[in-house]
């Protein structure tokens, strides 16, 4: 009996912003303007881009993602993040405590962000039956193989099960580049 495979989705660097901190962006009651849907149901690109400015540097053109959050969170590989000048911490998503903070730079105004930068830790968002599936369960730590020329073993791979997930493991840019993975490539949980 083969292996059931996972769909792999490469992340770049991106935001979620909070409603206060989108008013300040782009102006009071400024609506997100969907362009794409992600693999995540609910989830999607925005029309809107920011700079994001570190002590050492910043990035133009970082896509905002939608919906709106409670508190606005950057997600960056850390190879942008030597280039920022800061040092996030490798966390799921929404733990952003004591992480380092950019300036946030929109059309209509800027953000000085006390905290809120994190590197993602690796993840695999799934359904309770696609948990069932692979025998593992919610907050589950386990290691997963991507094959291919450069293919490689990632461990500490966080399981992340909801019933509005939909089956794929989220790696940062660093970590596709290093397995040369692409998303909608497969990786199957091998411990």
């Amino acid at each position: 009996m083969s292996t059931p495979k996972i769909p792999v989705g490469v992340s770049g660097r991106h935001l979620h912003v909070s409603r206060e901190h989108l008013d300040v962006l782009f102006g009071e009651g400024y609506q997100l303007h969907p362009i794409k849907d992600l693999s995540q149901p609910g989830q999607f690109a925005c029309q809107e881009i920011v700079d994001i400015v570190g002590p050492k540097g910043s990035f133009k053109n970082v896509r905002i993602l939608g919906p709106e959050r409670k508190k606005t969170q950057i997600e960056v590989a850390l190879t942008d993040a030597i280039k920022l000048g800061i040092n996030p911490p490798v966390r799921d998503s929404g733990d952003i405590a004591a992480s380092p903070g950019v300036t946030i730079v929109g059309p209509k105004g800027s953000v000085n962000l006390e905290e809120g930068v994190i590197a993602a830790k690796r993840h695999i968002h799934m359904t309770p039956a696609d948990a069932q599936t692979f025998g593992v369960k919610d907050k589950d730590i386990v290691k997963v193989r991507l094959g291919g020329e450069r293919g490689l073993i990632f461990d500490e791979v966080l399981i992340r099960v909801n019933d509005q997930f939909s089956l794929e493991m989220h790696i940062d840019t660093d970590e596709g580049n290093a397995a040369m993975a692409k998303t909608g490539g497969q990786v199957e949980i091998i411990a």
